[in-house]
């Protein structure tokens, strides 16, 4: 037998990025042995007896020989099982099992092997798809289960593979396995959707009208009221009135949550935006993402979505303080040992709360039972800067019977969402040619150059500013709120009634 060294291109994942893998197969002689190198984890490290088994189940040889693999480069550390594939393709390449005229140096090769030589779907193929296509790679083989997230990348051929013998039998010739067909996006109205409608809440019309300004300009909200007043469901049903996500938005959603291994491989495309809604003993590192090999956190996975904190001033302070950053920015930063990784985050915050320990300081009906000092405690839980990259506070009373009992049905999410998708339409066409989807993105030299005020607007504001003693955040938070307000109205500029409605979602001052 000759020996000889084989090269299988592989690919890795670190964050959100993808790094090319070299799997070097070397046959030598000596006594039969397995070692691979090249930092592999410990996942890499026991792949040797599914790669052992499937080749040995598919009913090809197995080489008895000194057998080293190599995944370079070797100062990167390996993860996962998705290098089972390479290395027992490189294994029989370095046996002469396939003919040399194959062109594996055109091709990328990921996926996990079973014992019995089929192929289980890894995570993070669609991120090494699209590095695939970038780094002008002709073809990617991947499992079956894997072909349709894959398949949304145009410029590649999609290789589905259902098992290593089928593959030894494709690159040999004897069979043909056909690349996967390109997924076509289209609409399929979710039944989840219909389950939330707008038209099923009672009452709360000033809570859907700031619901519907968030949805539309993509704005942070804070819902305050006592127990029972409709903030969870208002929250909840607020998907069905977001605007729909275009291709590029998917392509970014369906990589962060490829990699988190979070895609379902039944569901195929993520049409609807995510919503997320992380219990408040949640850790600081599970919503914005780390650990000792980084992964996408809570904010990250609500990207182009909804994050939704319930019972608001229970998480840590520390959770809550982490969410600065990304909400000023839109990215956050994890640095660990293994490295710095930034993950997108462009989300829109839905916070839920009830106005004091017991509920009710806010209900006009029922008596709080909070003395001032557990009020000032339970609210100052929620610091400051916190509170000023939230656009939108609103109270949420409580509903009478009149409106509960009555059987008049409320405006359609439908219809809403008709509203907002307009809005949305209007600053898409206004931001063209700048990275930039919605008014809550806009930074302050943007402000300057779409905000424009008439000028009893500005004498409004400029009288808020003075009185309120507001901070320029919050100044440039009211302009975005106003000009999304102007955008739902199809108005080019902003004008008064516009910064007035947006002045009174600013918090109350409140005395005890």
């Amino acid at each position: 037998m000759t020996q000889k060294v084989a090269k299988i291109l592989s690919a890795g994942t670190f964050g959100l990025d993808c790094f090319l893998v070299e799997v070097e197969v070397d046959l030598g002689a000596g006594l039969p042995s397995f070692t691979i190198v090249g930092l592999p984890d410990k996942a890499i490290d026991e792949s040797k007896e599914r790669i052992r088994a499937a080749i040995k189940n598919s009913g090809v040889f197995f080489p008895q020989h000194r057998l080293t693999i190599n995944l370079a480069p070797a100062d990167v550390k390996k993860e996962g099982p998705s290098f089972d594939l390479p290395m027992a393709v490189g294994t029989l390449l370095s046996g002469d099992q396939f003919d040399k005229s194959v062109e594996f140096d055109e091709a990328i090769f990921v996926g996990e092997l079973s014992l019995d030589g089929k192929l289980r779907g890894v995570n993070g193929a669609l991120p090494i798809t699209m590095f695939a296509v970038e780094k002008g790679y002709e073809r990617i083989y991947l499992p079956e289960a894997n072909a349709e997230e894959a398949s949304l990348v145009k410029g590649i051929e999609i290789i589905p593979v259902k098992s290593l013998l089928d593959l030894i039998k494709h690159l040999r010739g004897e069979i043909m396995i056909k690349p996967h067909k390109a997924v076509k996006i289209e609409r399929v109205k979710s039944e989840a959707s219909t389950e939330r409608d707008f038209a099923y809440v009672a009452g709360q019309e000033q809570s859907k009208r700031a619901l519907e300004i968030a949805a539309a300009g993509n704005h942070n909200i804070l819902l305050s009221g006592p127990p029972g007043s409709g903030k969870t469901l208002l929250a909840r049903s607020l998907p069905t009135i977001l605007p729909d996500m275009d291709e590029d938005e998917i392509l970014e959603v369906m990589k962060i949550y490829s990699v988190a291994g979070f895609l379902s491989h039944e569901d195929g495309v993520m049409m609807d935006r995510p919503f997320r809604s992380p219990h408040h003993t949640t850790s600081s590192v599970a919503i914005v993402g780390g650990g000792a090999w980084p992964r996408p956190g809570e904010i990250s996975l609500s990207h182009r979505g909804i994050l939704f904190l319930d019972e608001f001033p229970e998480f840590p302070r520390s959770v809550l303080e982490a969410l600065r950053q990304p909400l000023e920015d839109g990215i956050i930063t994890v640095s660990r040992a293994a490295g710095s990784i930034t993950f997108p985050a462009e989300f829109m915050l839905v916070a839920a709360q009830n106005p004091c320990p017991c509920g009710f300081l806010s209900d006009p009906d029922k008596h709080c039972i909070c003395t001032p000092t557990q009020i000032i405690r339970y609210q100052k839980k929620i610091s400051g800067p916190i509170l000023d990259r939230i656009d939108i506070h609103i109270e949420v009373p409580r509903i009478k019977f009149e409106k509960l009992s009555e059987d008049k049905v409320a405006e359609e999410s439908s219809k809403i969402k008709e509203r907002v998708q307009k809005a949305r339409d209007i600053q898409l066409k206004r931001f063209k040619g700048k990275k930039i989807k919605s008014n809550s993105e806009l930074s302050a030299r943007n402000i300057k150059e779409f905000c424009k005020l008439d000028d009893e607007a500005t004498k409004i504001i400029a009288g808020a500013v003075d009185m309120l003693k507001l901070s320029a955040r919050v100044y440039h938070r009211i302009l975005k709120l106003s000009r999304t307000i102007a955008d739902l109205e199809n108005s080019e500029n902003i004008k008064a009634s516009h910064v007035a409605e947006a002045l009174q979602y600013r918090p109350k001052e409140k005395t005890y």
